[in-house]
């Protein structure tokens, strides 16, 4: 799936965007030894299809996730030892909200006792439909073509300006790092101190 411009741009305001903050969590496979990785390179299937080139929002992506490893030592490679892909896709929800809701009166008849006035309580339904976007990053062990850690970060989609989704997309990939097994540098001693 070719990525475009609007929804990288919808998808990363909102996940950054959002009034609370995307969902992150990860998947790692047990037994890895991720010190042992060097080098990585991008799957070749990022390119638009047909097309020779990359959009400018893939190249934010590949910048982010190449800056998250090279800050944990590993470097680009045309043959790396791990090979990076990632996905965009989005999703159409439905969801449904009921609130406590009071009428303001109403006149009831009441056999012998006549008419009489009160105040009605129950529930009000509301339901409203959104768009969910999802940025999915996967490393795989080139050597044993085996997927051995998957970043997701996941969030309703608000329209943002795209001037700053250069900024955005660094901060929801740098989000979803936050759970790879190797931490920043910078940040071990924060993450050790805990």
């Amino acid at each position: 799936m070719r990525i475009t411009q609007g929804l990288v741009c919808l998808l990363f305001a909102g996940l950054v965007g959002c009034s609370s903050s995307p969902k992150i969590h990860s998947v790692t496979e047990k037994g890895v030894d991720f010190q042992k990785y060097q080098t990585f390179s991008f799957l070749e299937s990022l390119e638009p299809q047909g097309q020779g080139y990359s959009s400018i929002e893939e190249k934010y992506l590949r910048a982010a996730i190449a800056e998250q490893l090279n800050a944990r030592g590993l470097d680009e490679s045309k043959s790396g030892e791990l090979l990076v892909g990632f996905k965009v896709s989005t999703k159409e929800k439905v969801e449904s909200r009921a609130t406590p809701s009071m009428s303001a009166g109403y006149y009831s008849y009441r056999g012998r006792a006549g008419y009489s006035y009160g105040m009605g309580f129950g529930t009000e339904t509301r339901i409203s439909q959104y768009t969910e976007g999802t940025l999915n990053i996967d490393l795989v062990d080139a050597a044993q073509k085996q997927l051995i850690w998957e970043g997701v970060a996941i969030g309703r989609l608000k329209n943002k300006p795209p001037e700053d989704i250069e900024a955005e997309v660094t901060s929801v990939v740098a989000a979803i790092f936050d759970e790879y097994p190797i931490p920043r540098p910078e940040l071990e001693g924060v993450v050790e101190g805990q």
